[in-house]
């Protein structure tokens, strides 16, 4: 691998959730699903990071390594622990965090919404509600104005299609639907929800005296490519899927326009509603019918999803040319337990920003620290920093001190390259 410089102006970051790394709060939908014995490998968000206590510490690191800009969030069931009481420690406690972020100079990214419900809101149907607007953006208005010039950017919500997709249709995740209506209603109101607190952000931040807002969502996207190219129905699938699980929710929430699967809202209505171009992108997936897999011999990580670092900048443009605004990558990581592989894998999605073209201004690496991964719990480590679940001791792995280098360097060397290229992938199919 040759070496490269990256795309004029770009920071390099990483990302969290507050359920995945904070412990100690049992209010959400997501520690619910733990307690239904739903987690793979057993183990708790009540745990997690201890983040919630040792955010100083974490961000001290942050800094130590040279992290330019982080990506954390809120947690709703926190700040509102019952429907219209609001706590105002809580709102403190995220605005001290904010406050000493920006004093380290590392510029925060807020994300309101990142798959977590306080389980009240669970139990009023969550967006399958149609008052869930109006809460919603009750609780953004009061997040937003809590932190008042700290924050300037933000992310409304964080991947709504694989919330709705695996929640409702799949019933995978909370709350364990399998409905196709449900997952078109859920759809549908979270566009809503992020236009409606697209426009409110700007509006509040205006009413504060602030011109520097910028908000966005963040968007899952992935390449979905037809197992066999050379049959119609495979490509057919390939289309539909992508149409389904991420084209039509793009559209509703960049553009506002509704196409099929999304519902008829009054709230979704033609306009532009990213400041911004949020793209996580981890992989690609092979289609001949519904759902998707990985074609025998491709590289892998550790949980089976294919390396393809071209699709990075293939889902970027994609989205680019939807509505053109400067693209940030706000998630992008790979699950990797021995810290074998991720510093090639980071170095080859970088590449292919930078050979792109794109006007690429954020990169946050997914994620900062090992951290609760939904499903898989703390099984599947994906960060930067190794957490040691027993002792909460964080230390930071090889890829953690590489990235470290291509901050302080602010490009990637030939020599760094070539050391890393060697790392080997695992490839699907391989013996375990």
């Amino acid at each position: 691998m040759q070496g490269f410089s990256f795309p004029k102006g770009m920071l390099l970051g990483a990302a969290s959730a507050a359920t995945q790394i904070e412990g100690g709060d049992r209010n959400n939908s997501w520690y619910d699903w733990y307690e239904k014995g739903r987690i793979h490998d057993g183990s708790s968000p009540a745990v997690a990071n201890d983040h919630y206590a040792r955010w100083r510490e974490d961000a001290d690191l942050m800094a130590e390594l040279g992290i330019e800009t982080y990506r954390f969030g809120v947690e709703w069931s926190r700040i509102e622990p019952e429907q219209g009481r609001f706590d105002e420690a809580a709102l403190a406690h995220y605005r001290e965090e904010a406050a000493y972020l920006v004093s380290r100079g590392i510029r925060p990214l807020l994300t309101l919404h990142h798959f977590t419900n306080p389980l009240w809101f669970e139990r009023m149907g969550a967006f399958e509600n149609p008052k869930s607007e109006t809460v919603f953006l009750r609780f953004a208005e009061k997040v937003v104005r809590a932190m008042g010039g700290l924050v300037s950017e933000y992310i409304t919500i964080n991947e709504p299609n694989v919330y709705a997709v695996n929640g409702y249709f799949f019933g995978a995740w909370p709350p364990g639907r399998r409905s196709f209506t449900a997952t078109r209603a859920v759809m549908t109101r979270m566009a809503a929800c992020h236009i409606c607190a697209y426009e409110m952000i700007h509006r509040v931040r205006r009413e504060m005296g602030f011109s520097d807002t910028k908000v966005s969502f963040a968007n899952h996207l992935r390449v979905f490519a037809p197992e066999n190219p050379k049959n119609p129905w495979h490509r057919l699938a390939a289309r539909l899927t992508e149409t389904f699980f991420q084209g039509s929710l793009t559209r509703a929430m960049t553009r506002g326009e509704r196409r099929f699967p999304v519902l008829r809202s009054e709230a979704i209505c033609p306009g532009e509603y990213c400041d911004f171009i949020g793209v996580n992108y981890y992989t690609r997936s092979t289609v001949h019918g519904i759902g998707d897999g990985v074609r025998r011999g491709a590289p892998v990580n550790d949980l089976g999803w294919e390396i393809y670092p071209e699709g990075i900048a293939e889902c970027a443009k994609k989205a680019y040319d939807l509505l053109p605004r400067p693209i940030y990558i706000t998630e992008n990581g790979t699950c990797d337990n021995a810290d074998a592989f991720r510093a090639r894998y980071i170095l080859e999605h970088l590449k292919e920003l930078a050979v792109s073209g794109l006007p690429v201004e954020r990169y946050y690496h997914w994620c900062f620290c090992d951290n609760f991964e939904w499903l898989e719990g703390q099984s599947a480590r994906f960060g930067l920093v190794h957490i040691d679940y027993e002792t909460q001791a964080r230390t930071v792995k090889e890829s953690g001190h590489m990235f470290a280098e291509l901050i302080r360097a602010g490009s990637a060397c030939h020599a760094l390259c070539a050391r890393y290229a060697k790392q080997a992938y695992p490839r699907n199919g391989d013996a375990n």
